[in-house]
């Protein structure tokens, strides 16, 4: 059965259990193909090949074909995978409604593979609901980590001293997806030291440029306010991150704490620190 978009036409060339394939017709000429390989209950890749057809003629085809992969082959996902290089293709792929879902890491030289997929129940592409999902899927993200200033009556600052690492750091973790900043690092101090500690404000957002085998983060630094500094024997240490917390003056700061948090400790004691600022990057 051929399928039609005005002057563009998809006709079929194979058919069988294991590929669906059509060739890309517009105006008459053969501008090259698209196949589906079938697998095993209704899941299928897709593949294309349109060296002449262009962007938007190959989108076309390529929403042509999906819609009657859903709709009359009884598809429910439809996968492909493609090198992180191929831009031409992946810009193809989103438009045609599928969403990025990872990296598929490949050996030697070989390039990455991106991979992603349209499931039957997806909305259409050209949908508002189905072009927000898309950009949702495939628009970057950025690491976000909630930190806390805690001082003594002393003026000292709390710093963790980590199980994985060797230097030590300021309290707090990584914010989960759909987690407001403030309230990551209320969960951080409960589960990593057991206190409920109250958050007096923000002192800064403090991005991180990439280090080592860290991509680069932005950091949202509050201000934990100031306690005794007897308060920490009650606390319940998580023993899988957390071997020993440490109230620290100076010179334990330069020669326990990370890059990061000395660079940090140090602008805020000389004072003037914006609400937003870049942090150099540290040393390897």
């Amino acid at each position: 059965m051929s399928l039609r978009d005005d002057e563009l036409v998809l006709e079929p060339i194979t058919g069988s259990d294991d590929f669906t394939g059509f060739a890309v017709v517009i105006d008459g000429d053969d501008n090259g193909t698209v196949t589906f390989r079938h697998g095993a209950q209704g899941l299928a890749s897709l593949r294309w090949s349109t060296p002449k057809a262009g962007l938007a003629h190959t989108i076309r085809a390529l929403r042509l074909a999906l819609t009657h992969g859903f709709d009359d082959l009884d598809l429910t996902r439809v996968e492909v995978r493609l090198p992180v290089d191929d831009h031409e293709g992946l810009r193809c792929a989103s438009l045609s409604g599928l969403r990025r879902e990872g990296l598929l890491r490949m050996p030697g030289e070989e390039p990455d593979h991106v991979v992603m997929a349209r499931l039957a129940g997806d909305p259409a592409p050209l949908t508002r609901e189905g072009f927000i999902a898309v950009l949702n899927a495939g628009l970057p993200t950025k690491r976000v980590i909630s930190q806390g200033v805690l001082r003594d009556e002393q003026g000292r600052v709390l710093l963790c001293e980590l199980t994985y690492k060797r230097e030590w750091d300021l309290p707090g973790g990584v914010v989960e997806v759909g987690e407001a900043p403030g309230e990551g690092l209320v969960r951080e101090l409960q589960e990593e030291l057991g206190v409920s500690l109250e958050i007096q404000g923000l002192i800064t957002v403090n991005w991180l440029p990439a280090w080592r085998e860290w991509d680069d983060a932005c950091v949202f630094v509050f201000d934990l306010g100031t306690v005794d500094s007897s308060v920490t024997r009650g606390w319940t240490l998580q023993p899988s991150e957390i071997a020993a917390v440490h109230w620290c003056g100076a010179d334990d700061l330069h020669t326990r704490g990370t890059a990061a948090s000395i660079e940090l400790l140090d602008a805020l004691q000389a004072g003037g620190v914006p609400h937003y600022r870049e942090a150099p990057k540290a040393p390897e």
